[in-house]
């Protein structure tokens, strides 16, 4: 067998999610060679050949908030992975060092020195493998995840699951009943059996909602951002509806507009007469001047049973406010259980409170204070950007101008022309050309 030293290419994007306004999309670089795999980082290859960067920056066009975020990420590539790609292709700057195979002739493949032998394969790229390079390798991503890797701590309520052998017998009691049921057989029989959703969805709450809950606030970051090195598994079902219809549903995820939830909502959730809550709207993406702080939408404690509105009011309700330009935003609600009635003067806010610094909140440091009477029990959340009545309340209720974020894209990196470029398009002349006429077309 006759092996040839050339190194394949692959190309990866990777979403990094961040916390913030914003957010960053990086391309990976990936260089296989033989049995063995690395990765490079921020560096990849456009169609021409030439490295690619996703760097760049915000800026905002408000005089009274210099808001610069380096490094920010597209608020598209949470949801699009295409429009990440391209856009990551569509800006360049130059790499760290020499890339890979430069000094291969792609022209001659035929008079590169062969291995002759699978064993001289190995032995070179055990060597390749074990020479330092200036990207990022797979085997620093591993060491950095095992390094960042410590375990989480469960902080909600605690769960017994009933005894498996209560469960079979009455699954077999309720298998025996609809065997015996004859409209249920008929139905069955005629294939006009249906099931109510209700009862669907009643059942999925009481067994596997709560761990499917948990995934979804997992993938969106919601622990990370609010309870770093910890979790809760949402053991009491919130039901949040905007709207004098209740049309408007708040579920896990689910886009609202700022329109819809401009009024306080109707929140309902199952809770014993004698036993204490409190209720949280927090945004983790909002804030104007720190990405480590939250802005404080609603905030209702000793909430007595499930009456919401016969709760201390600790903040008023406020419609959330997405910046212009800084695409979706998370809002989450989080419902805390409590052992006795709590103290909440020090979290009290003014009525109205339309001032953003005594609206500046974090939640861990709420929890903190008062986690040893309270247990977070509950959790809904959604999502919302910018429309027309954001600008209404920036001008009117908060009474400021409002913020504005446009990507400030980075300089088009190109690398030194080639006087007789072989293998490349007709295009590309127009990445060296002054002026703004396209040789597309005109051949």
């Amino acid at each position: 067998m006759t092996c040839t030293h050339v190194t394949s290419r692959v190309l990866c994007i990777d979403v990094l999610p961040r916390r913030g306004p914003s957010w960053r999309c990086a391309a990976r670089r990936v260089f296989c060679c033989g049995r063995r795999r690395t990765r490079g980082s921020s560096i990849t290859r456009g169609v021409s050949g030439s490295p690619v960067s996703a760097a760049g920056r915000y800026y905002c066009e408000c005089a009274d908030n210099e808001l610069n975020h380096q490094q920010s990420r597209c608020c598209a590539c949470v949801r699009a992975c295409l429009p990440a790609f391209w856009s990551a292709l569509s800006h360049r700057s130059p790499p760290e060092g020499p890339m890979p195979n430069e000094d291969i002739d792609w022209t001659r493949l035929d008079s590169l020195e062969k291995y002759r032998s699978y064993t001289r394969y190995v032995r070179a790229a055990e060597e390749a493998d074990r020479r330092d390079v200036w990207w990022k390798t797979y085997r620093k991503y591993r060491e950095e995840e095992k390094n960042a890797a410590v375990e989480t701590v469960n902080i909600g309520l605690p769960y017994q699951r009933p005894s498996r052998k209560t469960e079979v017998k009455e699954r077999k009691k309720v298998l025996l009943e609809n065997k015996k049921n004859p409209e249920m057989e008929r139905d069955n029989r005629l294939r006009t059996f249906r099931i109510p959703l209700e009862r669907v969805k009643t059942q999925w709450e009481q067994t596997n909602g709560p761990y499917h809950i948990k995934r979804l606030a997992e993938h969106y970051g919601i622990y990370k951002d609010l309870f770093p090195m910890a979790y809760f598994v949402p053991r009491v079902m919130l039901r949040v509806a905007y709207g004098e219809d209740s049309s408007a549903a708040v579920h896990y995820g689910n886009h609202l507009t700022p329109s819809q939830a401009a009024q306080a909502p109707e929140v309902h959730f199952e809770a014993e007469e004698n036993s204490l809550w409190t209720l949280l709207l927090t945004s983790p993406d909002e804030h104007l001047l720190d990405g480590e702080q939250e802005y404080l939408h609603w905030l209702v404690g000793n909430i007595p049973g499930n009456s919401v509105s016969s709760g201390e009011e600790l903040c008023p309700y406020i419609s959330p406010f997405p910046a212009r330009g800084t695409g979706f935003h998370r809002y989450i609600y989080i419902l805390f259980k409590q052992e006795h009635p709590v103290n909440f003067s020090s979290d009290l806010r003014p009525s109205p409170c339309f001032c953003l610094k005594e609206r500046t909140f974090r939640t861990l440091d709420f929890y903190r204070k008062h986690q040893d009477i309270m247990t977070p029990a509950g959790l809904a959340f959604f999502q919302c950007q910018w429309d027309q009545s954001v600008s209404h309340t920036f001008h009117t209720l908060l009474n400021m101008r409002e913020p504005v974020f446009e990507y400030d894209r980075p300089p088009v990196y190109h690398p030194p022309q080639k006087k007789y470029p072989q293998g490349q398009p007709l295009r590309y002349l127009d990445r060296y050309r002054d002026g703004a006429q396209n040789t597309f077309g005109i051949y």
